[in-house]
């Protein structure tokens, strides 16, 4: 399935395809703030509809994550990284997504400040 998505005001605006079948809620410093429930797929699975220079870049600690957010809303969709096998990928706010239950998705709580 395809989904679409974006930032409040639409500067940012994406897609993604896959099969929506569980979140995951961080406890992490920046998780916990920003209140983001997280789909991780490969990161040929998420298509940026607007120009990547609307887009503004966050890295705190390892570096390892770009935290991608809107410069004129503040809110962050998605996020950019690679998975511990070395393999490219996106994690997708699905608060950010179009016409998504957030009450049907089930959410894996994962403790992101024991690491």
């Amino acid at each position: 399935m395809t989904y679409q998505g974006s930032c409040h005001c639409g500067q940012v605006r994406f897609e993604v395809e896959g099969e929506l079948k569980q979140a995951m809620s961080c406890n992490c410093s920046i998780c916990s703030r920003k209140g983001a429930l997280m789909w991780f797929v490969p990161a040929a699975q998420l298509r940026l509809l607007t120009p990547e220079d609307g887009l503004a870049t966050y890295t705190f600690n390892k570096h390892r994550i770009q935290h991608r957010f809107c410069p004129s809303c503040g809110i962050h969709p998605f996020g950019e990284g690679t998975d511990p096998k070395g393999n490219r990928m996106a994690a997708v706010n699905i608060r950010c997504l179009e016409g998504v239950d957030l009450e049907s998705v089930p959410v894996q709580q994962h403790d992101g400040r024991a690491q």
